[in-house]
């Protein structure tokens, strides 16, 4: 019996605009190589950036990211 694959998550957020100041996507905070290379990754590997994600939301100037992290 062969197992269905897994579908592979993602934290895009469909908004592609990558901050010049961090190289971060303000979207899913990712950076081009990691968007890029996602489809590769291990599921460990996308586990591990998934974890990061939220700690790097503060690298981007707060004005910037206001628009699509409204407050609340």
């Amino acid at each position: 019996m062969t197992e269905t694959p897994k579908a592979i998550a993602s934290p895009c957020r469909k908004i592609c605009i990558v901050d010049p100041e961090t190289s971060l996507c303000m979207g899913c905070l990712r950076t081009l190589p990691e968007i890029g290379g996602w489809s590769r990754f291990s599921e460990d590997e996308r586990e591990r950036l998934m974890a990061e994600l939220p700690g790097r939301k503060g690298r981007i100037r707060p004005e910037k990211l206001a628009i699509f992290y409204p407050a609340g």
